[in-house]
């Protein structure tokens, strides 16, 4: 798709201090790490080959307010494959408008990336889904009443997730995770407070498989720059009403730390081959 955005000013600037600070002035994949995904960042570069900036060193990027989000800005290579992975993103209900919500996905774009793959926090609402499930998003609700864009851009969101994405993703992780993910819509809530049984029954009727409060604005942008977007969602617990027990943050840690060496060894499997498609 042909963009019909182009990289903000802090984003060229943001892109231009990490190519500075990192070496590299090409990166062909972006990614950025949700609740309960960030302690993977640790294992996930190729040995020596990782230069990690804070984002306040950065112009444009917010320190994440969110507990389970490092809060870093990563140059590295997976594979072979050079990645910019951000860990810790900004989220609509913290205030702050949308431009720190996706201002990764224009840096993503001013840094050459072809591909943004994003991973987030999940609570399952069918019934087959089990918490540490790993979920391929095909496409979303958008339910935050918000989008990142403003005037008549009219950004084409069939196949918002890339289908060839997510056929290249799904067999690079099959064959390291013993198991191919199922797929599912992702219902972006603006949050923070978790959902009502009612609202989770509401988003089963509207056939949607996981809910969060994340993602949706940064693949819209994304698709807006120009780029193809593949996104992964770790079900961090069962939904309000699913099980009958109360809902926690905690939940979302603890899952994410139980599972770290899986997500990372998917990731590993899933960027190169994102790239390589």
């Amino acid at each position: 798709m042909a963009p019909l955005l182009t990289p903000t000013d802090e984003a060229r600037a943001a892109a231009a201090r990490i190519a500075e600070l990192s070496g590299r002035g090409h990166h062909e994949v972006a990614l950025v790490l949700g609740s309960g995904w960030s302690e993977v960042v640790t294992g996930l570069a190729d040995p020596g080959s990782a230069v990690t900036i804070a984002p306040a060193d950065l112009p444009g990027f917010a320190t994440p307010a969110v507990a389970g989000h490092r809060g870093t800005v990563t140059s590295c290579l997976v594979d072979g494959v050079p990645l910019l992975s951000v860990a810790g993103r900004t989220h609509l209900y913290e205030g702050r408008g949308t431009g720190p919500v996706v201002h990764p996905a224009h840096v993503a774009a001013a840094s050459g990336a072809r591909a943004l793959v994003l991973t987030n926090a999940a609570g399952g609402l069918r019934d087959d889904l089990a918490v540490g499930d790993l979920v391929l998003i095909r496409d979303h609700l958008n339910l935050t009443g918000r989008s990142p864009l403003t005037g008549p851009l009219f950004v084409d969101m069939v196949d918002a997730y890339s289908p060839r994405l997510r056929a290249a993703a799904a067999d690079a992780m099959a064959a390291v995770d013993a198991g191919r993910p199922s797929e599912g819509v992702y219902a972006a809530m603006p949050g923070p407070q978790y959902e009502t049984p009612a609202e989770i029954h509401m988003l089963r009727t509207l056939g949607a498989d996981l809910v969060g409060m994340s993602t949706v604005p940064e693949t819209i942008t994304a698709r807006g720059l120009g780029l193809d977007v593949v996104a992964v969602s770790l079900v961090t617990n069962l939904a309000a009403g699913v099980t009958g027990q109360p809902l926690d943050h905690s939940e979302v840690l603890a899952a994410g730390a139980a599972g770290s060496a899986r997500l990372t060894g998917a990731l590993r499997a899933l960027v190169p081959a994102v790239a390589r498609c």
